[in-house]
C-alpha cells in the first residue's frame, strides 16, 4: 500500500518518542476523541502494541454497548469484528515480530481501522509551555518555553485575544514569540498557539490560554525616557552594558507583577548585550528572567549564594557572544582555602574579630569569560558581584575586593591573558570609599578610614595592592544609583580597562524630579532602590 506525501500531510499525527539507552518509548496519538500516551519497552515485538490497539478499542466498543443496554436502548448481538491496526513503512507492512525500536521509524503510517497516522518519531516537542501569570498592557508576554528534539528559536507562534470575556471566539493579534498587550487587550484574556520546530521539521501544536485577563500597565515607567536612547541594538564593535540590583525576590513581595515584568521590561528595551544582575531571586531567574530575555536574543548564567534564594545573574548576546567559562567563586571560601589569599589572610587573621566576620559572609564573584563572534579570538572578562551591604563595613569590603582582583588577575592570565576585563556590580560603596580608591588606583593605604569602619576592636590596617591596573568607571560618578528615604549615593559600578576599551555613551539617569517623584509613589512603575547603569563601550583598536 503506498500513501502519496499529499495525504500524509494531511493525516493525524501518531508522535514516538524512543531514545538509544532508555528501556521505554512512548507512543501518542488522537484515537474516537481520545489522547492515547501508551509506554512500551523497546524491546518489545511490534504486534503487542498493535494487538494492544485493537482489544482498547474492542473494550471501549464494549462498554458503548453495556451502556445502551442500561439505558433501555440494547440491540441484538453482533460479533464486532476486531480493528484492524497495522503498521507500514516505505509502503511495505512492518512484519509484527519487529521489535519496537525498530518497527517505529519515522515517516511510517499506523492504520486503525479507517484512520491513518502519520508517525513522527522523535519530532519536536515542547516539555514545558507556560504563559505568565499577570499580564500588563504595555509590558511583553514571555512565554516559558522548552524544547525537546527542537529549537525555541526555530517555533513558529501565533497569538490572540478573545472576542468576549470568557467566550470560545478569538482574534489573532500577532505571530512573534513575544506579545506585547495593548490598551485594547486589557480585560480580555490570551491565547497562544504555539508549533514546537526543529529547522522546518515541526512537532505537535499546542495552545496555551492565559489564566487571567490583561490588566492596565502603570503607566509612565522611570525607564521610559531611558529607552529612547537604547532603541536598538548597538553595531559591532560596540557593546553595551548594563549593571542593575534589581532587588527582584519572588518571596517577599507578593505583587507578581512588581518583582517580574518590570525588570524584563526594562531590561528588554536597554537592548544590551551584557547583563549583570544582583539580588536576583533563584525562582525569578529560572521562572522569568530566563525565558523573558532568551526571546530577546540573550543566554544566562547564574551563580546562586550559599544556603540562600539569591544571586547573581549576567546574561549576554549569543548572536555576538559565545560561552567560554565560568570561574564563580565564594569569596569567604576562596581567602580561607586558596593559597593565593595565603598573604592576606594572614594579614586579616591579625584582627580575629574582622577575620570570623569575613568568613561569615556568603558573598560570591561571578566570572563569566565571553568570546566575541564577529572576531574568534578576542576575548572579554565579565564580573559580576554585590559586596557586603552594613553601613560600617568598609574594612570587610576591601578585603572582598581584594580577595576578587587578585582572583580575577588569576584567571584571565590563565584563560584569555590579556582579555579585557568589565567589572559590574553593586559595590555598596562610595566614591570615597576605599573600594574605590583600590579600583581606581590600584593601592589603598594602611592609613585609610576604611580599615577601623567598623570601630577599633575591628580594625586591620594594612596597604592592599591590586594585581589589575588601575580601572575606570564607565559611567563616572552619578550622584545617585541608590535613592531611599534617608540615602542617596552612588553604590553601583562598572569598571573597564581604558586601555582596552573606551566609553561610546552613557545612557542618562533619571533626573532628580523624577527619581523623588517614583520614590514618593511606589509601584509596578518603580521596585528597586537601585537604579541600572547603562553604557556603550567601545573595543579600542
Amino acid at each position: 500500500i503506498l500513501y502519496p506525501l499529499r495525504r500524509l500531510c494531511r493525516m493525524e499525527a501518531a508522535v514516538v518518542r524512543c531514545l538509544p539507552g532508555e528501556p521505554k518509548l512512548t507512543i501518542s496519538f488522537c484515537l474516537q476523541g481520545s489522547h492515547k500516551h501508551m509506554l512500551r519497552d523497546q524491546d518489545e515485538p511490534l504486534g503487542k502494541v498493535l494487538a494492544r490497539i485493537s482489544n482498547g478499542i474492542a473494550k471501549n466498543q464494549s462498554k458503548a454497548k453495556k451502556s445502551k443496554k442500561n439505558r433501555g436502548q440494547e440491540q441484538p448481538d453482533e460479533a464486532a469484528e476486531p480493528t484492524v491496526v497495522k503498521l507500514f513503512y516505505d509502503g511495505e507492512e512492518v512484519p509484527e515480530t519487529v521489535l519496537n525500536a525498530e518497527a517505529w521509524q519515522d515517516g511510517s503510517v499506523l492504520q486503525v481501522g479507517d484512520v491513518k497516522y502519520s508517525v513522527q518519531r522523535n519530532a519536536p516537542t515542547f516539555t514545558t509551555a507556560e504563559l505568565p501569570v499577570s499580564l500588563l498592557a504595555g509590558f511583553p508576554v514571555c512565554p516559558k518555553l522548552e524544547v525537546e528534539f527542537g529549537n525555541v528559536q526555530d517555533c513558529e507562534f501565533t497569538w490572540f485575544r478573545e472576542n468576549c470575556p470568557h467566550t470560545s471566539g478569538w482574534t489573532q493579534v500577532g505571530c512573534e514569540r513575544v506579545y506585547i498587550p495593548s490598551n485594547q487587550d486589557i480585560s480580555f484574556r490570551l491565547k497562544l498557539s504555539c508549533t514546537p520546530k526543529d529547522g522546518s521539521r515541526g512537532g505537535l501544536a499546542k495552545e496555551l490560554v492565559s489564566v487571567g485577563a490583561v490588566e492596565a500597565g502603570p503607566g509612565v515607567c522611570l525607564f521610559d525616557n531611558r529607552h529612547a536612547f537604547t532603541a536598538k541594538v548597538t553595531d559591532w564593535p560596540t557593546v553595551r552594558v548594563v549593571s542593575y540590583n534589581i532587588l527582584a525576590d519572588i518571596y517577599a513581595q507578593t505583587d507578581l507583577s512588581k518583582t517580574v515584568l518590570y525588570p524584563y521590561c526594562e531590561l528588554a528595551g536597554y537592548n544590551c548585550d551584557i547583563i549583570c544582575l544582583q539580588e536576583v531571586d533563584k525562582g525569578v531567574y529560572v521562572d522569568s528572567l530566563t525565558p523573558a530575555l532568551d526571546a530577546f536574543g540573550l543566554n544566562g548564567v547564574f551563580k546562586v549564594k550559599e544556603k540562600q534564594h539569591e544571586g547573581l545573574a549576567t546574561f549576554y548576546r549569543r548572536s555576538k557572544f559565545r560561552l567560554l567559562s565560568s570561574h564563580d567563586i565564594m569569596l569567604s571560601e576562596a581567602l580561607s582555602s586558596d593559597p593565593m589569599h595565603a598573604e592576606l589572610l594572614e594579614k586579616v587573621s591579625a584582627n580575629g574579630a574582622l577575620k570570623n566576620k569575613i568568613l561569615q559572609r556568603s558573598t560570591s564573584l561571578q566570572v563569566t569569560f565571553l568570546e566575541d563572534l564577529n572576531k574568534p579570538g578576542r576575548k572579554v572578562c565579565v564580573a559580576n558581584t554585590h559586596l557586603y551591604w552594613h553601613p560600617k563595613g568598609g574594612n570587610v569590603r576591601l578585603v572582598q575586593m581584594g580577595v576578587a582582583l587578585k582572583h580575577l588577575s588569576h584567571v584571565i592570565s590563565e584563560v584569555a591573558p590579556g582579555a579585557p576585563l568589565v567589572f559590574c556590580g553593586d559595590f555598596n560603596s562610595t566614591p570615597n570609599a576605599g573600594v574605590f580608591q583600590l579600583l581606581s588606583e590600584a593601592v589603598v593605604p594602611p592609613q585609610h578610614a576604611d580599615w577601623s569602619s567598623s570601630g577599633p576592636e575591628e580594625s586591620c590596617s594594612m596597604e592592599l595592592l591590586s594585581d589589575i591596573p588601575p580601572l575606570l568607571s564607565a559611567c563616572g560618578l552619578p550622584a545617585y544609583t541608590n535613592y531611599v528615604r534617608g540615602f542617596q549615593g552612588c553604590l553601583d559600578y562598572i569598571f573597564i580597562q581604558p586601555d582596552c576599551m573606551q566609553v561610546e555613551q552613557v545612557i542618562p539617569l533619571p533626573s532628580l524630579e523624577e527619581v523623588t517623584t517614583y520614590e514618593a509613589l511606589p509601584s509596578v512603575a518603580h521596585p528597586s532602590d537601585h537604579i541600572a547603569l547603562v553604557c556603550d563601550l567601545r573595543w579600542n583598536p
